[in-house]
Protein backbone atom coordinates (compact mmCIF):
# COMPACT_ATOMS: atom_id res chain seq x y z
CA UNK A 1 0.00 0.00 0.00
CA UNK A 2 0.99 3.33 -0.70
CA UNK A 3 1.51 6.06 2.02
CA UNK A 4 1.42 9.47 1.74
CA UNK A 5 2.03 12.44 4.73
CA UNK A 6 0.63 15.88 4.86
CA UNK A 7 -0.24 18.63 7.15
CA UNK A 8 -3.46 18.91 5.44
CA UNK A 9 -5.23 16.64 3.21
CA UNK A 10 -7.93 18.53 0.75
CA UNK A 11 -10.54 16.38 -1.00
CA UNK A 12 -11.30 18.01 -4.11
CA UNK A 13 -9.40 19.88 -6.76
CA UNK A 14 -12.34 22.48 -7.99
CA UNK A 15 -11.86 25.98 -7.64
CA UNK A 16 -12.29 25.77 -3.58
CA UNK A 17 -10.02 23.02 -2.93
CA UNK A 18 -7.56 24.57 -5.03
CA UNK A 19 -7.74 28.07 -3.39
CA UNK A 20 -7.54 26.64 0.09
CA UNK A 21 -4.69 24.15 -1.09
CA UNK A 22 -2.44 27.79 -2.28
CA UNK A 23 -3.85 29.97 0.69
CA UNK A 24 -2.44 27.08 3.20
CA UNK A 25 0.39 26.78 1.09
CA UNK A 26 1.11 30.32 1.34
CA UNK A 27 1.23 29.97 5.05
CA UNK A 28 3.70 27.43 5.29
CA UNK A 29 1.33 24.50 5.04
CA UNK A 30 2.02 21.31 3.07
CA UNK A 31 -0.95 20.72 1.62
CA UNK A 32 -1.87 17.38 -0.53
CA UNK A 33 -4.86 17.34 -2.72
CA UNK A 34 -6.63 14.47 -4.07
CA UNK A 35 -8.67 14.64 -6.98
CA UNK A 36 -10.27 11.86 -8.93
CA UNK A 37 -10.55 13.82 -12.57
CA UNK A 38 -7.23 13.52 -14.58
CA UNK A 39 -4.55 16.61 -14.79
CA UNK A 40 -5.86 18.86 -17.15
CA UNK A 41 -9.26 17.58 -17.06
CA UNK A 42 -11.64 20.19 -18.09
CA UNK A 43 -14.39 21.00 -15.61
CA UNK A 44 -18.35 21.76 -16.14
CA UNK A 45 -19.73 25.03 -17.55
CA UNK A 46 -20.77 26.02 -14.58
CA UNK A 47 -19.83 29.34 -12.71
CA UNK A 48 -19.41 32.93 -14.86
CA UNK A 49 -18.70 35.23 -12.01
CA UNK A 50 -15.71 35.98 -9.55
CA UNK A 51 -17.08 38.10 -6.76
CA UNK A 52 -14.44 41.05 -5.93
CA UNK A 53 -13.75 39.60 -2.67
CA UNK A 54 -12.67 36.15 -4.12
CA UNK A 55 -10.38 38.48 -6.86
CA UNK A 56 -9.00 40.08 -3.31
CA UNK A 57 -8.28 36.58 -2.20
CA UNK A 58 -6.46 36.26 -5.04
CA UNK A 59 -4.60 39.49 -5.49
CA UNK A 60 -3.28 38.19 -2.26
CA UNK A 61 -2.10 34.84 -3.13
CA UNK A 62 -0.42 36.73 -5.91
CA UNK A 63 -2.53 35.55 -8.85
CA UNK A 64 -4.75 37.80 -9.71
CA UNK A 65 -3.73 38.76 -13.18
CA UNK A 66 -3.64 35.76 -13.93
CA UNK A 67 -7.16 35.37 -13.59
CA UNK A 68 -8.18 38.41 -14.41
CA UNK A 69 -6.08 38.38 -18.13
CA UNK A 70 -8.71 35.37 -18.40
CA UNK A 71 -11.92 34.81 -20.33
CA UNK A 72 -14.21 37.16 -22.24
CA UNK A 73 -11.96 38.82 -24.78
CA UNK A 74 -10.66 42.33 -23.51
CA UNK A 75 -12.82 44.60 -24.65
CA UNK A 76 -15.85 41.96 -24.79
CA UNK A 77 -18.97 44.04 -22.79
CA UNK A 78 -19.62 42.37 -19.71
CA UNK A 79 -23.30 43.88 -20.08
CA UNK A 80 -26.73 42.35 -18.95
CA UNK A 81 -28.90 42.46 -21.79
CA UNK A 82 -32.64 42.37 -21.55
CA UNK A 83 -34.30 41.43 -24.76
CA UNK A 84 -37.57 39.60 -26.19
CA UNK A 85 -34.75 37.20 -27.56
CA UNK A 86 -31.15 37.09 -28.02
CA UNK A 87 -31.38 38.50 -31.29
CA UNK A 88 -34.70 39.90 -30.42
CA UNK A 89 -35.17 43.38 -29.03
CA UNK A 90 -33.96 44.72 -26.01
CA UNK A 91 -35.76 46.04 -23.20
CA UNK A 92 -32.83 46.91 -20.85
CA UNK A 93 -29.32 46.52 -20.05
CA UNK A 94 -27.26 46.47 -16.88
CA UNK A 95 -23.77 48.22 -18.40
CA UNK A 96 -20.57 46.16 -16.63
CA UNK A 97 -16.97 47.52 -17.76
CA UNK A 98 -15.19 44.87 -20.00
CA UNK A 99 -11.76 43.76 -18.50
CA UNK A 100 -9.99 46.48 -20.19
CA UNK A 101 -12.12 49.25 -18.10
CA UNK A 102 -12.66 47.06 -15.58
CA UNK A 103 -9.77 48.83 -13.05
CA UNK A 104 -10.73 52.76 -14.70
CA UNK A 105 -14.42 52.94 -15.14
CA UNK A 106 -16.24 54.72 -13.32
CA UNK A 107 -20.32 55.20 -15.10
CA UNK A 108 -23.13 52.44 -14.35
CA UNK A 109 -24.01 50.85 -11.05
CA UNK A 110 -21.03 48.11 -11.76
CA UNK A 111 -18.31 50.69 -10.71
CA UNK A 112 -16.67 52.66 -8.07
CA UNK A 113 -16.11 48.96 -5.80
CA UNK A 114 -14.72 49.77 -2.29
CA UNK A 115 -11.83 47.64 -3.14
CA UNK A 116 -8.90 47.16 -5.39
CA UNK A 117 -10.00 44.38 -7.14
CA UNK A 118 -13.40 44.56 -8.72
CA UNK A 119 -15.41 41.42 -9.94
CA UNK A 120 -14.15 39.43 -12.74
CA UNK A 121 -16.75 37.43 -14.94
CA UNK A 122 -14.56 34.40 -16.15
CA UNK A 123 -16.01 30.61 -16.99
CA UNK A 124 -14.76 27.98 -14.57
CA UNK A 125 -14.03 26.02 -17.76
CA UNK A 126 -10.88 29.32 -18.23
CA UNK A 127 -10.73 29.85 -14.42
CA UNK A 128 -10.49 26.48 -13.09
CA UNK A 129 -7.05 25.57 -15.32
CA UNK A 130 -5.64 28.53 -14.12
CA UNK A 131 -6.06 28.21 -10.58
CA UNK A 132 -4.75 24.75 -11.18
CA UNK A 133 -1.60 25.70 -12.64
CA UNK A 134 -0.47 27.78 -9.65
CA UNK A 135 -1.09 25.38 -7.41
CA UNK A 136 0.22 22.72 -8.72
CA UNK A 137 3.53 25.16 -9.08
CA UNK A 138 3.04 26.28 -5.69
CA UNK A 139 5.83 25.04 -3.36
CA UNK A 140 4.37 23.17 -0.43
CA UNK A 141 1.30 21.64 -2.59
CA UNK A 142 1.28 18.26 -4.13
CA UNK A 143 -2.04 17.27 -6.17
CA UNK A 144 -2.52 13.54 -7.02
CA UNK A 145 -5.18 13.00 -9.30
CA UNK A 146 -7.07 10.12 -10.59
CA UNK A 147 -7.27 8.76 -6.66
CA UNK A 148 -10.42 8.80 -4.66
CA UNK A 149 -10.71 9.42 -0.98
CA UNK A 150 -13.45 6.58 0.15
CA UNK A 151 -13.03 6.47 4.36
CA UNK A 152 -10.97 7.71 6.54
CA UNK A 153 -10.67 7.18 10.05
CA UNK A 154 -9.85 10.15 12.99
CA UNK A 155 -7.52 9.87 16.24
CA UNK A 156 -6.31 12.58 19.02
CA UNK A 157 -3.10 13.80 16.82
CA UNK A 158 -4.81 13.51 13.39
CA UNK A 159 -6.50 11.64 10.39
CA UNK A 160 -5.90 8.40 8.06
CA UNK A 161 -7.81 8.13 4.57
CA UNK A 162 -7.98 5.35 3.05
CA UNK A 163 -8.37 5.83 -0.69
CA UNK A 164 -7.42 4.28 -4.07
CA UNK A 165 -6.02 4.91 -7.38
CA UNK A 166 -8.50 5.28 -10.03
CA UNK A 167 -6.22 4.03 -12.74
CA UNK A 168 -4.16 1.26 -10.83
CA UNK A 169 -6.89 0.21 -8.53
CA UNK A 170 -3.48 0.66 -6.04
CA UNK A 171 -4.85 1.03 -2.02
CA UNK A 172 -3.39 4.98 -0.97
CA UNK A 173 -3.08 5.73 2.97
CA UNK A 174 -3.23 9.21 3.22
CA UNK A 175 -2.23 10.59 6.85
CA UNK A 176 -2.72 13.97 7.62
CA UNK A 177 -3.51 16.24 10.75
CA UNK A 178 -6.11 17.32 9.24
CA UNK A 179 -8.82 16.82 6.17
CA UNK A 180 -11.30 19.23 4.43
CA UNK A 181 -13.94 18.38 2.00
CA UNK A 182 -14.23 20.48 -1.08
CA UNK A 183 -15.56 17.54 -3.02
CA UNK A 184 -18.91 19.12 -4.38
CA UNK A 185 -22.53 18.77 -4.12
CA UNK A 186 -22.75 14.90 -3.63
CA UNK A 187 -19.14 15.06 -1.38
CA UNK A 188 -18.11 11.93 0.49
CA UNK A 189 -16.69 13.69 3.33
CA UNK A 190 -20.07 15.51 4.15
CA UNK A 191 -21.39 11.67 4.03
CA UNK A 192 -18.96 10.53 5.99
CA UNK A 193 -18.70 13.02 9.39
CA UNK A 194 -22.41 12.62 9.63
CA UNK A 195 -23.98 16.12 8.15
CA UNK A 196 -27.27 16.54 6.52
CA UNK A 197 -28.52 18.86 4.45
CA UNK A 198 -31.52 20.57 4.97
CA UNK A 199 -33.61 23.33 3.09
CA UNK A 200 -35.38 23.73 -0.20
CA UNK A 201 -34.42 20.66 -2.54
CA UNK A 202 -35.81 21.93 -5.62
CA UNK A 203 -36.16 26.03 -6.80
CA UNK A 204 -36.17 25.41 -9.73
CA UNK A 205 -35.22 22.73 -12.91
CA UNK A 206 -33.23 24.74 -15.20
CA UNK A 207 -32.66 22.71 -19.02
CA UNK A 208 -28.76 23.74 -19.68
CA UNK A 209 -27.14 23.15 -23.51
CA UNK A 210 -23.54 24.12 -24.01
CA UNK A 211 -23.39 24.61 -27.64
CA UNK A 212 -20.81 25.69 -30.70
CA UNK A 213 -22.55 28.46 -32.52
CA UNK A 214 -20.06 30.80 -34.87
CA UNK A 215 -23.16 32.32 -36.51
CA UNK A 216 -25.03 33.81 -33.48
CA UNK A 217 -22.76 36.82 -32.81
CA UNK A 218 -23.51 37.87 -36.54
CA UNK A 219 -27.11 37.60 -35.98
CA UNK A 220 -27.01 39.87 -32.54
CA UNK A 221 -27.47 43.54 -34.14
CA UNK A 222 -27.28 45.22 -30.38
CA UNK A 223 -24.01 45.71 -28.70
CA UNK A 224 -22.69 42.33 -27.30
CA UNK A 225 -23.21 41.40 -23.62
CA UNK A 226 -21.95 38.68 -21.55
CA UNK A 227 -25.19 37.58 -20.23
CA UNK A 228 -28.60 38.13 -22.13
CA UNK A 229 -31.95 36.99 -20.59
CA UNK A 230 -34.77 36.48 -23.05
CA UNK A 231 -38.27 37.95 -21.78
CA UNK A 232 -41.06 36.61 -24.06
CA UNK A 233 -44.32 34.56 -23.07
CA UNK A 234 -43.36 31.32 -24.95
CA UNK A 235 -39.95 31.02 -23.31
CA UNK A 236 -37.80 32.22 -21.26
CA UNK A 237 -33.97 31.74 -20.88
CA UNK A 238 -30.78 33.28 -20.41
CA UNK A 239 -27.88 32.98 -22.66
CA UNK A 240 -24.01 33.42 -21.70
CA UNK A 241 -21.17 34.35 -23.54
CA UNK A 242 -18.55 32.13 -22.84
CA UNK A 243 -15.55 32.86 -25.30
CA UNK A 244 -16.99 35.67 -26.65
CA UNK A 245 -16.67 34.42 -30.41
CA UNK A 246 -18.78 31.06 -30.32
CA UNK A 247 -19.88 29.07 -27.64
CA UNK A 248 -22.57 29.80 -25.44
CA UNK A 249 -24.67 27.96 -22.48
CA UNK A 250 -27.89 28.39 -22.98
CA UNK A 251 -30.33 27.94 -19.43
CA UNK A 252 -34.02 26.79 -20.36
CA UNK A 253 -35.32 27.73 -17.09
CA UNK A 254 -38.20 25.09 -16.67
CA UNK A 255 -41.57 26.13 -15.68
CA UNK A 256 -42.71 24.30 -12.18
CA UNK A 257 -45.41 22.09 -14.10
CA UNK A 258 -41.83 20.84 -16.26
CA UNK A 259 -41.02 18.41 -13.69
CA UNK A 260 -38.21 16.32 -16.05
CA UNK A 261 -35.58 18.01 -18.34
CA UNK A 262 -36.84 16.40 -21.18
CA UNK A 263 -39.96 17.25 -20.81
CA UNK A 264 -39.18 20.03 -23.21
CA UNK A 265 -38.39 19.57 -26.81
CA UNK A 266 -34.78 21.29 -25.94
CA UNK A 267 -33.87 22.56 -29.75
CA UNK A 268 -37.43 23.82 -29.75
CA UNK A 269 -36.34 26.07 -26.65
CA UNK A 270 -33.59 27.03 -27.55
CA UNK A 271 -34.32 28.19 -30.81
CA UNK A 272 -37.10 30.28 -28.99
CA UNK A 273 -34.64 31.55 -26.41
CA UNK A 274 -32.38 32.51 -29.34
CA UNK A 275 -35.07 33.79 -31.52
CA UNK A 276 -33.72 32.06 -34.34
CA UNK A 277 -35.74 29.50 -37.32
CA UNK A 278 -34.67 25.92 -38.06
CA UNK A 279 -32.18 27.39 -40.68
CA UNK A 280 -29.96 28.09 -37.60
CA UNK A 281 -26.89 25.58 -37.19
CA UNK A 282 -25.68 25.01 -33.75
CA UNK A 283 -23.67 22.04 -32.11
CA UNK A 284 -24.14 20.71 -28.76
CA UNK A 285 -20.77 20.32 -27.07
CA UNK A 286 -22.66 19.12 -24.03
CA UNK A 287 -25.59 19.08 -21.90
CA UNK A 288 -25.21 20.99 -18.21
CA UNK A 289 -29.22 20.77 -17.09
CA UNK A 290 -29.03 21.33 -13.11
CA UNK A 291 -31.11 22.09 -10.26
CA UNK A 292 -31.34 24.93 -8.28
CA UNK A 293 -31.53 24.28 -4.60
CA UNK A 294 -31.62 25.61 -1.26
CA UNK A 295 -29.60 23.33 1.20
CA UNK A 296 -27.26 23.91 4.04
CA UNK A 297 -25.38 21.40 5.85
CA UNK A 298 -26.40 20.86 9.32
CA UNK A 299 -22.64 20.79 10.30
CA UNK A 300 -19.24 21.71 9.15
CA UNK A 301 -17.33 20.00 11.06
CA UNK A 302 -16.39 16.70 12.92
CA UNK A 303 -13.40 17.10 15.05
CA UNK A 304 -10.39 16.80 12.63
CA UNK A 305 -12.78 16.96 9.33
CA UNK A 306 -14.54 19.70 7.46
CA UNK A 307 -16.20 20.80 4.74
CA UNK A 308 -16.16 23.93 2.57
CA UNK A 309 -18.30 24.90 -0.90
CA UNK A 310 -21.08 22.69 -2.37
CA UNK A 311 -20.17 19.89 0.00
CA UNK A 312 -21.49 22.51 2.90
CA UNK A 313 -23.74 24.49 1.08
CA UNK A 314 -25.96 23.99 -2.57
CA UNK A 315 -28.42 27.21 -3.68
CA UNK A 316 -29.23 28.78 -6.73
CA UNK A 317 -26.21 29.37 -8.57
CA UNK A 318 -27.15 33.56 -9.47
CA UNK A 319 -23.86 35.68 -9.91
CA UNK A 320 -21.56 32.46 -8.89
CA UNK A 321 -22.97 32.63 -5.14
CA UNK A 322 -22.04 29.10 -4.79
CA UNK A 323 -18.27 29.13 -6.03
CA UNK A 324 -17.64 32.41 -4.33
CA UNK A 325 -19.25 31.26 -0.74
CA UNK A 326 -17.01 28.06 -1.44
CA UNK A 327 -14.02 30.45 -1.61
CA UNK A 328 -14.66 32.49 1.25
CA UNK A 329 -15.18 29.51 3.56
CA UNK A 330 -11.84 28.20 2.36
CA UNK A 331 -9.96 31.53 3.68
CA UNK A 332 -12.16 31.46 6.64
CA UNK A 333 -11.14 28.26 7.74
CA UNK A 334 -7.06 28.19 6.52
CA UNK A 335 -5.92 31.50 8.35
CA UNK A 336 -7.86 29.14 11.28
CA UNK A 337 -6.31 25.96 10.39
CA UNK A 338 -3.09 27.23 10.32
CA UNK A 339 -2.62 29.28 13.87
CA UNK A 340 -3.18 25.51 15.42
CA UNK A 341 -0.80 23.65 13.10
CA UNK A 342 1.76 27.00 13.99
CA UNK A 343 0.93 26.21 17.44
CA UNK A 344 -0.09 30.22 18.21
CA UNK A 345 -3.66 29.27 18.21
CA UNK A 346 -5.63 26.75 20.95
CA UNK A 347 -7.49 23.72 19.24
CA UNK A 348 -10.51 25.83 20.43
CA UNK A 349 -9.61 28.50 17.29
CA UNK A 350 -11.33 25.33 14.69
CA UNK A 351 -14.89 26.07 16.90
CA UNK A 352 -14.90 29.50 14.98
CA UNK A 353 -15.07 28.03 11.46
CA UNK A 354 -18.68 26.39 11.50
CA UNK A 355 -20.05 29.17 13.96
CA UNK A 356 -19.05 32.29 11.45
CA UNK A 357 -19.49 30.40 8.12
CA UNK A 358 -22.76 28.17 8.94
CA UNK A 359 -25.13 30.84 9.96
CA UNK A 360 -24.10 33.54 6.58
CA UNK A 361 -24.42 30.48 4.53
CA UNK A 362 -27.56 30.02 5.54
CA UNK A 363 -28.91 33.74 5.39
CA UNK A 364 -27.35 34.15 1.79
CA UNK A 365 -29.16 30.86 0.62
CA UNK A 366 -32.63 32.62 1.49
CA UNK A 367 -31.05 35.54 -1.01
CA UNK A 368 -30.60 33.45 -4.07
CA UNK A 369 -33.54 31.67 -3.32
CA UNK A 370 -35.95 34.63 -2.93
CA UNK A 371 -34.42 36.41 -5.55
CA UNK A 372 -35.09 33.42 -7.98
CA UNK A 373 -38.31 33.21 -6.61
CA UNK A 374 -38.71 37.00 -8.19
CA UNK A 375 -37.21 36.55 -11.09
CA UNK A 376 -39.34 33.15 -11.87
CA UNK A 377 -42.59 35.49 -11.33
CA UNK A 378 -41.14 38.00 -13.64
CA UNK A 379 -41.03 35.45 -16.23
CA UNK A 380 -44.13 33.86 -15.72
CA UNK A 381 -46.09 37.20 -16.40
CA UNK A 382 -44.20 38.33 -19.47
CA UNK A 383 -47.26 39.76 -20.97
CA UNK A 384 -47.52 39.07 -25.17
CA UNK A 385 -47.58 42.64 -25.52
CA UNK A 386 -43.34 42.94 -25.43
CA UNK A 387 -43.23 41.50 -29.05
CA UNK A 388 -45.69 43.87 -30.59
CA UNK A 389 -44.53 46.69 -32.94
CA UNK A 390 -46.67 50.00 -32.48
CA UNK A 391 -46.70 52.04 -29.16
CA UNK A 392 -48.35 49.07 -27.10
CA UNK A 393 -45.74 47.15 -27.45
CA UNK A 394 -43.07 50.22 -26.99
CA UNK A 395 -44.86 50.59 -23.63
CA UNK A 396 -44.85 47.21 -21.99
CA UNK A 397 -41.22 46.63 -23.48
CA UNK A 398 -40.38 50.05 -21.19
CA UNK A 399 -42.10 48.45 -18.06
CA UNK A 400 -40.63 45.31 -18.49
CA UNK A 401 -37.29 46.41 -18.82
CA UNK A 402 -38.13 48.77 -16.29
CA UNK A 403 -38.44 45.96 -13.87
CA UNK A 404 -35.99 43.43 -15.12
CA UNK A 405 -33.43 46.25 -13.98
CA UNK A 406 -34.83 46.99 -10.59
CA UNK A 407 -34.77 43.41 -9.22
CA UNK A 408 -31.72 41.94 -11.42
CA UNK A 409 -29.60 45.13 -11.11
CA UNK A 410 -28.54 43.99 -7.03
CA UNK A 411 -27.90 40.52 -8.27
CA UNK A 412 -25.28 41.36 -10.67
CA UNK A 413 -23.83 44.61 -8.95
CA UNK A 414 -23.94 43.06 -5.57
CA UNK A 415 -22.05 44.78 -3.22
CA UNK A 416 -23.69 44.35 -0.27
CA UNK A 417 -23.28 40.14 -0.60
CA UNK A 418 -19.52 40.84 -0.98
CA UNK A 419 -18.93 42.95 1.47
CA UNK A 420 -22.21 43.81 4.47
CA UNK A 421 -21.24 40.22 5.49
CA UNK A 422 -20.21 40.28 9.63
CA UNK A 423 -19.73 37.36 12.04
CA UNK A 424 -21.88 38.40 14.94
CA UNK A 425 -21.63 34.47 16.83
CA UNK A 426 -17.89 33.99 16.73
CA UNK A 427 -16.55 33.07 19.64
CA UNK A 428 -12.97 34.55 18.45
CA UNK A 429 -13.98 38.36 17.88
CA UNK A 430 -14.46 40.79 20.67
CA UNK A 431 -17.96 41.96 19.89
CA UNK A 432 -18.83 45.36 21.56
CA UNK A 433 -22.59 45.40 21.82
CA UNK A 434 -22.86 47.55 18.77
CA UNK A 435 -25.03 46.32 15.85
CA UNK A 436 -23.90 46.14 12.12
CA UNK A 437 -25.66 47.63 9.83
CA UNK A 438 -28.30 45.43 7.54
CA UNK A 439 -26.97 42.97 5.51
CA UNK A 440 -28.27 42.75 1.90
CA UNK A 441 -27.51 41.49 -1.07
CA UNK A 442 -27.28 45.23 -3.55
CA UNK A 443 -25.75 47.60 -1.37
CA UNK A 444 -23.62 48.08 2.04
CA UNK A 445 -22.62 50.26 5.04
CA UNK A 446 -19.25 50.63 5.66
CA UNK A 447 -18.52 49.78 9.38
CA UNK A 448 -16.03 48.76 12.49
CA UNK A 449 -18.57 46.72 14.30
CA UNK A 450 -16.57 44.10 15.32
CA UNK A 451 -17.00 41.07 12.82
CA UNK A 452 -17.46 43.24 10.30
CA UNK A 453 -15.15 43.88 7.11
CA UNK A 454 -12.84 46.62 7.03
CA UNK A 455 -13.50 49.74 5.45
CA UNK A 456 -10.88 49.67 2.49
CA UNK A 457 -8.35 52.34 2.08
CA UNK A 458 -5.76 53.29 0.13
CA UNK A 459 -2.59 53.99 2.39
CA UNK A 460 -0.37 56.98 1.95
CA UNK A 461 2.87 54.71 0.01
CA UNK A 462 -0.07 53.99 -3.11
CA UNK A 463 -0.54 50.37 -1.29
CA UNK A 464 -4.23 48.92 -0.63
CA UNK A 465 -4.51 48.09 2.88
CA UNK A 466 -6.00 44.66 1.95
CA UNK A 467 -1.55 44.39 0.42
CA UNK A 468 -0.53 45.33 4.12
CA UNK A 469 -2.33 43.00 6.44
CA UNK A 470 0.02 40.17 7.93
CA UNK A 471 -0.23 37.05 7.84
CA UNK A 472 -2.10 36.56 11.24
CA UNK A 473 -3.43 39.48 12.83
CA UNK A 474 -2.86 43.49 11.30
CA UNK A 475 -3.08 45.97 14.86
CA UNK A 476 -4.66 49.59 12.58
CA UNK A 477 -3.29 52.50 14.72
CA UNK A 478 -4.70 55.67 13.25
CA UNK A 479 -2.43 58.25 14.82
CA UNK A 480 0.83 57.52 16.46
CA UNK A 481 0.22 58.92 19.57
CA UNK A 482 -1.67 55.83 21.28
CA UNK A 483 0.29 53.74 23.11
CA UNK A 484 -0.27 50.39 21.87
CA UNK A 485 2.84 48.86 23.81
CA UNK A 486 0.22 46.28 26.04
CA UNK A 487 -1.41 44.69 22.88
CA UNK A 488 2.04 44.37 21.44
CA UNK A 489 3.79 42.55 24.19
CA UNK A 490 0.39 40.79 25.17
CA UNK A 491 0.70 39.31 21.91
CA UNK A 492 4.25 38.71 22.04
CA UNK A 493 3.51 36.69 25.28
CA UNK A 494 0.80 34.41 23.54
CA UNK A 495 2.79 33.85 20.61
CA UNK A 496 -0.12 35.48 18.33
CA UNK A 497 1.83 36.67 15.35
CA UNK A 498 0.97 40.84 14.90
CA UNK A 499 1.75 43.41 12.23
CA UNK A 500 1.36 47.00 14.15
CA UNK A 501 0.15 49.29 10.75
CA UNK A 502 0.08 53.05 11.43
CA UNK A 503 -2.60 54.78 8.90
CA UNK A 504 -3.21 58.03 8.06
CA UNK A 505 -6.52 58.97 8.80
CA UNK A 506 -6.78 61.64 6.80
CA UNK A 507 -6.10 59.43 4.03
CA UNK A 508 -9.61 57.34 4.63
CA UNK A 509 -12.58 58.20 2.72
CA UNK A 510 -14.40 56.01 5.78
CA UNK A 511 -14.27 57.55 9.03
CA UNK A 512 -12.85 55.60 10.99
CA UNK A 513 -14.27 56.61 14.77
CA UNK A 514 -11.35 54.41 16.75
CA UNK A 515 -7.88 54.53 16.75
CA UNK A 516 -7.60 50.78 16.93
CA UNK A 517 -8.70 47.99 15.13
CA UNK A 518 -7.46 44.59 14.66
CA UNK A 519 -7.91 42.81 11.26
CA UNK A 520 -7.85 39.32 11.05
CA UNK A 521 -6.10 37.99 7.87
CA UNK A 522 -9.70 37.43 5.73
CA UNK A 523 -10.43 40.85 6.30
CA UNK A 524 -12.70 41.25 8.80
CA UNK A 525 -12.60 43.14 12.00
CA UNK A 526 -11.85 40.95 15.43
CA UNK A 527 -11.88 44.02 17.98
CA UNK A 528 -11.69 48.04 18.47
CA UNK A 529 -10.64 50.38 20.47
CA UNK A 530 -10.16 54.01 22.05
CA UNK A 531 -6.90 52.71 24.02
CA UNK A 532 -5.45 49.15 24.32
CA UNK A 533 -8.10 46.95 26.83
CA UNK A 534 -7.89 46.62 30.28
CA UNK A 535 -6.39 43.08 29.95
CA UNK A 536 -4.70 42.47 26.74
CA UNK A 537 -3.84 38.93 27.86
CA UNK A 538 -7.55 38.02 27.86
CA UNK A 539 -8.05 39.76 24.13
CA UNK A 540 -5.09 37.31 22.88
CA UNK A 541 -6.36 34.71 24.17
CA UNK A 542 -9.94 34.98 23.02
CA UNK A 543 -8.53 35.69 19.13
CA UNK A 544 -6.46 33.00 19.22
CA UNK A 545 -9.56 30.94 21.19
CA UNK A 546 -8.37 30.21 24.42
CA UNK A 547 -10.60 32.77 26.27
CA UNK A 548 -11.98 30.62 28.76
CA UNK A 549 -14.58 33.22 29.63
CA UNK A 550 -16.85 35.60 27.74
CA UNK A 551 -16.37 38.90 28.45
CA UNK A 552 -15.79 42.78 26.33
CA UNK A 553 -11.89 44.10 26.37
Amino acid sequence: MKSIQTQVLIVGAGPVGLTAAMDLASRGIDVVVAETRRAGEPPNVKCNHVSARSMEVFRRLGIVREVRDGGLPAEFPNDCAYRTAVVGRELTRIPIPCRAERYTATVGPDTDWPTPEPPHRINQIYLEPILFAAAAAQSGVRIINRVEVQHFEQHADGVIARARDLDTEQPIAISADYLIGCDGGRSTVRRLIGARLSGTDVVQRVQSTYIHAPALKDLIHQKPAWMTMSLNPRRCGTTVAIDGRDKWLIHNHLAAEEVAFDSVDRDWALRTILGVDDRFQYEIISKEDWVGRRLVADRFRDRRAFICGDAAHLWIPYAGYGMNAGIADAVDLCWILAGVLQGWGSPALLDAYEAERQPITEQVSHFAMNHALAVMGQRRAVPPEVELDGPAGEAARSRLGQAAYDLNVQQYCCAGLNFGYYYDRSPIIAHDGEAPPPYSMGSFTASTVPGARVPHLWLSDGRSLLDALGPAYTLLRFGPAVDVAPLVEAAARSKVPLTLLDVDRTKACYGFGEPLLMVRPDSHIAWRGQAAPREPDWLFDRLRGAASRPGIA
